[in-house]
């Protein structure tokens, strides 16, 4: 089994900055790509950022130049730096690792999401 966990959310006023973790752990083999969603409410869930084993990222459009993720391999993190947050950055941001289990199961494992509110 394979847990996913989110930290570092929370409120922040526009033009601020946090930084999101994400770790997976347990019966791991290897991850494959590593990334980040949001939702927010009324919105279906959308693609942020996505970072592969190799480092190679790619970003939404209304990202890019404000966020950073990057990863450490050795941990199995995955980090969201955010800068320059506006209001409509507030959502639940979701982590996933794209997971080859030691059983040689491969899916997409989930964290519970952590709330990014921005407001003045």
């Amino acid at each position: 089994q394979v847990h996913v966990v989110e930290s570092g959310g929370g409120l922040v006023q526009p033009g601020g900055s946090l930084r999101l973790s994400c770790a997976a752990s347990g019966s791991i083999f290897s991850i494959n790509n590593m990334g980040w969603y949001r939702q927010a409410p009324g919105k279906n869930r959308e693609l942020v950022a996505v970072i592969t084993t190799g480092a190679s990222t790619n970003y939404a459009d209304s990202v890019k130049g404000r966020f950073t993720i990057s990863r450490d391999n050795a941990k199995n993190t995955v980090y969201l730096q955010m800068n320059s947050l506006k209001f409509e950055d507030t959502a639940v941001y979701y982590c996933y690792a794209d997971v080859l289990t030691d059983s040689l199961h491969r899916y997409d494992a989930w964290g519970q999401g952590t709330q990014v509110t921005v407001s003045s």
